[in-house]
C-alpha cells in the first residue's frame, strides 16, 4: 500500500481516539465515571476511561487497514482483548483481588479455588487469539484464497497451518500481555506501542498497524499528562493488534524468534522489575521520562 493510505489510516485512528477521549472526559464528569477513577503511582487522580477509547480506535483502525484475510481476526483480537481488559480494570480493583496479580497471583487464586479477574482476562485473550488465528487466511496462498472466495465450488479458503496458527495465537496473546506489563508509568505503554507500530509499517501487512499508530499517538499527551491511564483495556487491545502484525512477519523462524522474545520478557517480568531495568539503562531511561510530569 502507498504511504498516503497509511497516513490517512493513521489520521483516522488519531481522530477516533480523540473522539473517544472526549467521550471519556464527559463520562468521567458524571457519577457513572466513578468506577474507572484511580490514583496513579504519583498519587494523582486519573481515569482508566482512556483505555476503552484507545481500544476502540486501535481495533477499528486495524480492521480498516488489515489485509482482506485478516480483518475478522483484527476485530476479534482487538475487541475481545479490550473487553476482558476492561473487565479486569473494574473487577480487579476489588479488595479481594488485591493479591491476585501477575501469573503467580492468578495461579495462587486458582489453587485456592478462586477465579481472579486477571485469570478471566488471560483466558479471554487466549481464546480471542486462538479464534483470530483460525480466521487468518494464509498469505502464502493469496490467489487460491481469492478464487475460493469468489467461487465457493473452487474449494475452501486457505487457513494457517497448525504450526503457524500456534505462533499467531502466541504472538497475539503474548504481545497483548507484554504491552500491558509496560503500563506502569505514564506514556510508557503508548510509546512502546507507537514505536512497535512504526517499526512494522512496512510490508504488505503494514497498513494493519497504521490506524493503531495514530490512535496511540493521539492518546499519548493525555497519558503523559496523567489525565488518563490506558489500563488493561487499552494496553491489551493495542498489544493484541500489534501481535497480529508480528504474526504476519515473513518466515516461520522469524515469527518463532519473536514469540520466544515475547515469552522470555513476560517470564522475566515475574522476577525483574521493568521499571528498575529502564531506570538503570541510559537511553531507555530518557525515552521513558520524555514528556512525563515530575513525580
Amino acid at each position: 500500500m502507498t504511504p498516503g493510505r497509511r497516513a490517512l489510516l493513521a489520521l483516522a485512528g488519531a481522530a477516533a481516539a480523540r473522539a473517544g477521549l472526549a467521550a471519556a472526559a464527559a463520562l468521567d464528569a458524571r457519577p457513572a465515571g466513578a468506577p474507572w477513577r484511580r490514583t496513579n503511582y504519583a498519587g494523582r487522580p486519573v481515569t482508566l476511561l482512556g483505555g476503552p477509547a484507545l481500544a476502540a480506535a486501535a481495533t477499528a483502525g486495524a480492521a480498516l487497514g488489515a489485509p482482506a484475510g485478516t480483518r475478522g481476526a483484527a476485530v476479534v483480537a482487538g475487541a475481545v482483548s479490550g473487553l476482558v481488559g476492561g473487565y479486569d480494570d473494574l473487577a480487579g480493583a476489588r479488595p479481594e483481588q488485591a493479591r491476585d496479580k501477575g501469573l503467580a497471583g492468578h495461579l495462587r487464586a486458582l489453587r485456592a479455588g478462586r477465579v481472579s479477574a486477571g485469570a478471566v482476562k488471560v483466558a479471554g485473550i487466549g481464546a480471542a487469539a486462538a479464534v483470530a488465528a483460525l480466521l487468518v487466511e494464509d498469505p502464502a496462498a493469496p490467489r487460491a484464497s481469492l478464487r475460493s472466495a469468489r467461487d465457493p465450488a473452487a474449494g475452501p479458503l486457505h487457513r494457517l497451518t497448525s504450526v503457524d496458527a500456534v505462533l499467531t495465537t502466541g504472538l497475539v496473546a503474548g504481545t497483548a500481555n507484554l504491552v500491558n506489563l509496560l503500563d506502569l508509568r505514564p506514556g510508557r505503554a503508548a510509546k512502546a506501542g507507537a514505536l512497535a507500530a512504526a517499526a512494522t509499517l512496512g510490508g504488505p501487512a503494514g497498513d494493519l498497524v497504521a490506524g493503531p499508530l495514530g490512535a496511540a499517538l493521539a492518546v499519548l499527551p493525555a497519558d503523559l499528562g496523567e489525565r488518563v491511564m490506558l489500563g488493561d483495556a487499552g494496553a491489551n487491545a493495542l498489544g493484541a493488534v500489534l501481535g497480529l502484525r508480528l504474526a504476519a512477519v515473513p518466515g516461520r523462524p522469524a515469527r518463532a524468534a519473536l514469540l520466544a522474545a515475547v515469552t522470555a520478557l513476560t517470564l522475566a517480568s515475574e522476577r525483574v522489575s521493568f521499571t528498575a531495568v529502564i531506570e538503570a539503562t541510559p537511553g531507555l531511561r530518557e525515552l521513558d521520562r520524555l514528556g512525563r510530569r515530575p513525580a
